[in-house]
């Protein structure tokens, strides 16, 4: 008998497997599904005047005209008040409260300048200002740096629940601790004399921000760890590790720190008022409000004025860095 070999049968497939595609109308290669890049930056494009709109040039011609009247209403509003103030401080009071908006009807007072820098001894009072910003500063930074670093990095036992009693006290208004606080400063622990008139009555009180130690202790939490542990067994210690590594590595925090203490000193007005009774140390918060009663309205205006442009002048100054901290530029993600 012969054997014979049963070739197995080809397995079945449908029939619309087996059709090709149609090719485009055209000829080429079909055409491809974009892809999912391709789509998110299609998509991207998209809003309510496509591209094609915008090229036609009187829609374009619309858009800019309500660009321009967008800019102008925030110039106005944001430069306004500010510019009527340096055009108020430099005209008589008389023609200030007559004719309010106009510009100059009967010629512009320089002397009220003069009178408000010398007479009312503006120059005083923004030294004063400036020593409660600088000391406030410096208060507010070591506290929150130091604070910061030994929640973030030193990590001690009891770090999370310090860290949860910090973060309590966001919630606790200002206003409630206004009388317990006066009274720690007018009967200090371990000092035995009192601290009013005196501006470690700001300072002491502006260094316990719980908000400026959050912030910078977030920020360390995002340094590289590996810097830390090299650092240790290269043989430094807790002092050594935070001036010669973690400072250096923070300037963006410390940037953003110093902004936020530098202006808040400068406008603040109650509680220098309850603790710096002395019209000789008051800054400018405090006493300008105090001689709108006593002095012309024009001569205060221009106080006013001044006062203002002093710390514009700074932002002009040191605006690339103010911006660039504002942002935390250069901040290292671990």
């Amino acid at each position: 008998m012969t054997s014979t070999t049963e070739t197995p049968a080809p397995p079945f497939v449908p029939l619309e497997a087996t059709v090709m595609p149609e090719p485009p109308a055209g000829g080429g290669r079909p055409r491809r599904r974009p892809s999912k890049k391709a789509a998110v930056a299609e998509g991207a494009d998209r809003g309510i005047i496509s591209v094609s709109d915008r090229r036609r040039p009187s829609i374009r011609r619309t858009t800019r005209a309500i660009h321009g009247i967008l800019l102008a209403l925030l110039v106005i509003a944001g430069l306004g008040p500010l510019l009527w103030l340096l055009k108020a401080a430099v005209t008589p009071t008389q023609d200030t409260l007559r004719t309010p908006m106009a510009i100059f009807p009967n010629g512009i007072d320089w002397q009220n300048l003069v009178t408000a820098w010398t007479t009312i001894h503006i120059d005083v009072q923004f030294v004063n200002t400036v020593i409660v910003a600088a000391g406030a500063w410096a208060v507010q930074l070591l506290v929150a740096a130091t604070g910061g670093y030994a929640l973030s990095v030193l990590k001690p036992k009891y770090g999370r629940i310090v860290y949860g009693l910090v973060l309590a006290t966001l919630f606790v208004p200002a206003v409630v601790l206004l009388v317990p606080l006066y009274l720690t400063i007018l009967h200090p622990p371990l000092i035995g004399t009192s601290l009013l008139n005196t501006f470690w009555a700001v300072w002491l009180p502006a260094g316990a921000s719980a908000f400026n130690v959050v912030l910078v202790k977030r920020f360390f939490d995002n340094l590289p760890r590996e810097i830390f542990e090299a650092a240790r067994m290269d043989g430094a210690g807790p002092f050594r590790l935070f001036w010669s590594i973690v400072l250096p590595m923070s300037r963006p925090i410390i940037g953003v720190v110093s902004v936020f203490a530098i202006i808040a000193a400068w406008k603040d007005y109650l509680w220098p008022m309850l603790v710096l009774t002395v019209p000789a140390i008051q800054p400018l918060s405090v006493r300008l409000p105090a001689l709108q009663q006593t002095i012309e309205l024009d001569v205060y205006l221009a106080a006013l004025a001044i006062s203002t442009l002093i710390p514009i002048a700074l932002f002009v100054v040191f605006q690339r860095l103010f911006l660039r901290s504002a942002g935390l530029g250069g901040a290292i993600k671990g």
